[in-house]
């Protein structure tokens, strides 16, 4: 019973969206301190990506419309959510998130490795690096592995996965079938968007389906556990990289 009442309750939109809240905070305090460094500039593709719509109709106003947008529409969702389930935050349950994502990440890599070796036929486990970001140095390399946790998972799962599942929806499809579709198309957006621009992986047909059944699996992260435990899942597993490529 307590176990199954931790699962419903770290998939509440307070319980998420609070969780991810230091992901987003860190993320941004990074960059703002290398901003005036010899790494100014450098932030996660999907993050340029969200506010360059914004700074296109708002111009320099548009960075701050879209911080503005983020939070009030993160603490509209947790108001309303606090309504719906009142009560304090328990620590146990954001504890216990950090942990189920802690151990997501630990097993992401091998999962994804596997089930891409099964997808391409292959005997073995298909490794994929990302030479792209190796030439990074490593606090680069860190900020765009927190950006990948936050803001990746707002624009890939957040916003597509439930644009393409709202649309399906809409046309009439069952929620079995537009969820499927709705995780398997924002999976291979997902792939195809990390060769895009100077950072930019090399396309092979290995790392792109490496990427694709990772969006895959962290799109199906996402509906089945929340916003929240998907991103540092991805940040972290993305951290560990970053780490176990200086040794």
């Amino acid at each position: 019973m307590l176990l199954k009442q931790y699962f419903t309750a770290s998939r509440q939109a307070r319980y998420s969206i609070t969780f991810a809240l230091p992901l987003l905070l860190l993320y941004e305090a990074l960059t703002a301190a290398l901003s005036e460094s010899s790494l100014a500039g450098v932030r996660n593709g999907a993050d340029v990506m969200l506010k360059t719509v914004f700074v296109a109709f708002g111009g320099r106003n548009g960075v701050t419309a879209f911080g503005v947008l983020l939070i009030a529409g993160g603490a509209w969702l947790v108001w309303r959510d606090w309504r719906r389930h009142p009560g304090p935050l328990r620590a146990t349950v954001l504890a216990g998130m950090l942990l189920e994502a802690l151990v997501y990440a630990a097993l992401f890599g091998f999962v994804v490795s596997l089930l891409t070796a099964v997808v391409l036929g292959r005997v073995g486990l298909a490794v994929v690096q990302a030479p792209a970001r190796t030439a990074l140095p490593l606090a680069a390399q860190l900020v765009v592995s927190l950006g990948a946790g936050i803001y990746e998972e707002l624009l890939f799962r957040v916003l597509l996965v439930s644009g393409i599942l709202g649309l399906a929806r809409l046309i009439g499809w069952g929620r079995p079938l537009a969820l499927a579709v709705a995780i398997v198309g924002s999976a291979l957006i997902f792939s195809a968007f990390h060769y895009v621009g100077p950072l930019g992986d090399r396309l092979t047909l290995a790392s792109f389906a490496f990427r694709a059944v990772a969006g895959v699996v962290l799109s199906a992260l996402y509906a089945f556990r929340g916003f929240g435990i998907t991103a540092w899942t991805h940040a972290l597993y993305d951290v560990g990289l970053a780490l176990l490529g200086r040794f």
